[in-house]
């Protein structure tokens, strides 16, 4: 039996990769350049650390963080409240024949690297990685 597209459980596909890149880079610049109309968005800087896109285009997640970690809980309301004009710039920016409905969380891999380094820090861990 032959495997379906749909059923396979390797990641994401190239053309989800490369869409999910174009769109943070297009959403980071944007953010960057303040063309949103809310001026309580533009007073943040915010780093668009991914985008990852289902799998039929049609939805895109992006992990953001603003800089300096503070006001996360702000910068996501303001995403939110102003997703339909991102995506509007987004897609205006874009060649896809859809622009993907975005999606806001907080990106935490900076998070897990600190508690990463702080775990390798450790005497008993240093130990076991020296010997």
């Amino acid at each position: 039996m032959a495997k379906n597209r749909s059923q396979s459980f390797d990641g994401p596909s190239q053309r989800q990769l490369r869409v999910g890149e174009l769109v943070r880079r297009t959403l980071s610049d944007v953010l960057a350049r303040g063309d949103v109309h809310d001026p309580d968005l533009n007073r943040y800087s915010i780093t668009v650390g991914e985008v990852r896109v289902s799998p039929d285009l049609r939805m895109a997640t992006a992990f953001v963080v603003p800089l300096g970690g503070k006001g996360q809980e702000d910068v996501l309301d303001l995403l939110n409240r102003n997703r339909g004009e991102l995506r509007r710039l987004v897609a205006k920016n874009m060649t896809l024949k859809f622009s993907p409905d975005l999606r806001f969380k907080l990106d935490d891999t900076f998070d897990r690297m600190d508690d990463t380094r702080r775990m390798f820090e450790q005497d008993d861990v240093r130990r076991d990685i020296e010997d």
